[in-house]
């Protein structure tokens, strides 16, 4: 039976073997198509650029959103973030207008805002990122060269804030002028530190300055307190002058007022004024050691011995 099979079909294959084989390419040929399909179709998210290349060239930069499809095997795609990134500027050493020696530590934050021109010029992000670090210290070594070191580090003088938005502008004037297609949005210095030889020296001054102040804050307080107790002793001075002043006017008229009303006594009995006038008298000019030598018969001494009419 098989001698007859392959002698009937004269060396041909079946045609149920045939229909299998064109289906098959058929299902190689679709699968090839879907392949190349969904191999060269690409999505544009909402914070990336798409860049479109065809031999190497820019022809297409895609900004918006959604699917697209590049040519198969002539052209390729690269993504750039459309989003804000910060960019940590390497530490360098600077001189202050005074001569005095400064480690900077910044960093800024930028974003693409033409790819064109980004790739035209610069190339490639690490490029870009290089050119700006460069015009960034060059850009604060300036700035901070016009100004003493004091005014950098203490906060009372600091400029720091101005600093920022000056060395911001001058550094988006420069990548603009060179077209690299990037912004600077924002740069700030975020340490400012001395080498390490200066350390200890400029240490010593602070605390002597902050020892200096100590002493002017005290001396200011001992004058003050100074000031005080002088303003109290001139207040108590003359409080107690004024009372001295108001008891003298109140002991003279109470003394006006007694000698009245003894004048008024005296006038209505002559003869008890004068027993009273020598006993005062006594009160004054007799004690324990008294010796008085007067004659007996004086009136004085009658008086005294009790010896009156």
């Amino acid at each position: 039976m098989e001698s007859k099979n392959v002698v009937n079909f004269k060396g041909k294959m079946p045609p149920v073997y045939t229909k299998y084989i064109r289906f098959g390419l058929f299902l190689v040929v679709i699968a090839a198509i879907l392949i190349l399909l969904l191999t060269n179709v690409f999505i544009v998210k909402e914070n990336e650029y798409k860049v479109v290349r065809q031999f190497g060239e820019v022809v297409q930069i895609i900004e918006e959103p959604g699917l697209h499809m590049k040519i198969p095997l002539v052209q390729s795609v690269t993504s750039l973030p459309k989003y804000q990134m910060t960019y940590d500027v390497e530490e360098a050493e600077i001189n202050t207008r005074d001569k005095k020696r400064m480690i900077i530590d910044n960093y800024a934050v930028w974003k693409i805002d033409d790819p064109k021109k980004l790739i035209s010029n610069a190339r490639t992000i690490v490029n870009a990122e290089a050119k700006m670090a460069e015009f960034v210290f060059s850009s604060i070594r300036s700035e901070l060269g016009q100004l003493n070191y004091d005014e950098i580090i203490n906060d009372e003088k600091s400029s720091r804030g101005s600093l920022n938005d000056k060395v911001t502008d001058i550094v988006n004037n420069l990548l603009e002028r060179d077209q690299y297609g990037i912004t600077v949005t924002d740069v700030r210095i975020k340490r400012t530190d001395l080498p390490e030889e200066n350390e200890k020296s400029v240490y010593t001054r602070m605390v002597s300055e902050r020892d200096s102040t100590a002493q002017e804050y005290l001396s200011k307080g001992d004058a003050e307190k100074n000031r005080i107790t002088a303003n109290s002793d001139k207040l108590v001075k003359e409080t107690l002058a004024k009372a001295e002043s108001e008891a003298d006017i109140i002991r003279g008229q109470g003394e006006q007022e007694a000698a009245k009303i003894y004048n008024e006594a005296y006038s209505a009995d002559a003869g008890f004024y004068s027993l009273y006038r020598t006993l005062e008298s006594y009160k004054k000019t007799i004690d324990g050691e008294t010796v008085l030598i007067i004659p007996l018969d004086s009136p004085y001494a009658q008086t005294l011995l009790g010896q009156t009419d």
